[in-house]
């Protein structure tokens, strides 16, 4: 199969490696992406948390929390100058609020939903109107919604948008102590963007997956060592990916002496409080995540590398 540079780029934007190791990559996995990713990984080339693509689009993630309700949204703009305009930043608002209100499920079921403002039509209607208004083309992205019966519901929202997060706990008592603690893990989940809550969440054929290209990995790197031995790097750094990747796991980020857990805080906070704080539930939305970036200069020097 042909490897073009065009294929080459996304590779490299998805992995960060080096052009040449995404084109041999790409070759020996005969052009299938996933496989091409796995074998960078498996000669050290790549990391498991590199993603594909850049963020590029502009705009902002707003959340919004009602009683026991909630919800998150990510609505899309062309330039950062129109996310900072207050018809914008309103009109997201008010996005959110028609969430909440809705039985909507996608954003394809948002659109066609009656809007509850006072503007008259469905909500496609009035984001025809927004990007006739504001000039620029606007796009609901994505959204989420949570609901809690015996606990609480946490908004955080960082850099004015850029992102945006919301956390839900079940615990039987709520008031300040309770709430700031929630608060500070997801301002947790804003900063080192935890995949999962604990390991429990973490589906086997992922770990049985993983642990398959840590081993080719570690055969590579040390080919003498027996099998006990490789069984046991293998198992060292799945637990650390683990700590990376599962909130409680982690690090707590105001943790003095840097080396408690955000678990270990929360059965602190809990002792305190009298009640447990069980994390549920949390979603965290970055601007523009997953989007490509337009990168005319890269594309020039991958074909140029390419020979092409």
């Amino acid at each position: 199969m042909e490897i073009t540079a065009k294929m080459v780029k996304q590779l490299r934007e998805m992995t960060g490696s080096g052009i040449m190791d995404c084109k041999r990559a790409l070759q020996e996995a005969d052009g299938d992406y996933d496989r091409a990713v796995e074998v960078l990984r498996e000669k050290g080339l790549a990391t498991a948390q590199k993603k594909a693509g850049r963020i590029a689009a502009e705009g902002i993630v707003y959340a919004v929390v009602k009683e026991d309700k909630a919800a998150i949204v990510e609505v899309n703009s062309e330039t950062d100058f129109v996310a900072k305009n207050e018809k914008f930043r309103t009109f997201v608002a008010e996005v959110a609020d028609q969430i909440l209100a809705t039985d909507a499920a996608d954003v394809d079921a948002l659109l066609a939903t009656d809007w509850i403002g006072e503007d008259d039509g469905k909500v496609s209607d009035v984001l025809a109107n927004r990007i006739s208004v504001i000039g620029e083309n606007l796009k609901i992205r994505r959204f989420e919604k949570l609901t809690v019966s015996d606990g609480v519901i946490i908004p955080y929202i960082h850099a004015a948008g850029r992102i945006g997060v919301l956390v839900q706990a079940q615990t039987s008592v709520v008031n300040d102590e309770v709430t700031e603690a929630v608060k500070n893990v997801a301002m947790q989940v804003a900063a080192l963007n935890a995949k999962y809550v604990s390991e429990d969440e973490i589906d086997q054929d992922f770990i049985a997956h993983e642990k398959e290209i840590l081993m080719t990995a570690a055969k590579n790197e040390t080919p003498d060592k027996p099998e006990k031995i490789l069984n046991g790097i293998v198992m060292g750094r799945l637990k650390k990916e683990f700590k990376e990747i599962c909130l409680l796991d982690q690090v707590y980020v105001k943790a003095e002496d840097g080396k408690q857990s955000v678990a270990q805080y929360l059965a602190q906070v809990s002792k305190a409080v009298g009640a447990d704080i069980k994390i549920t539930k949390f979603v965290r939305f970055e601007t523009g995540e997953g989007l490509a970036k337009k990168e005319e200069n890269f594309a020039e020097e991958v074909a140029k590398q390419m020979g092409n």
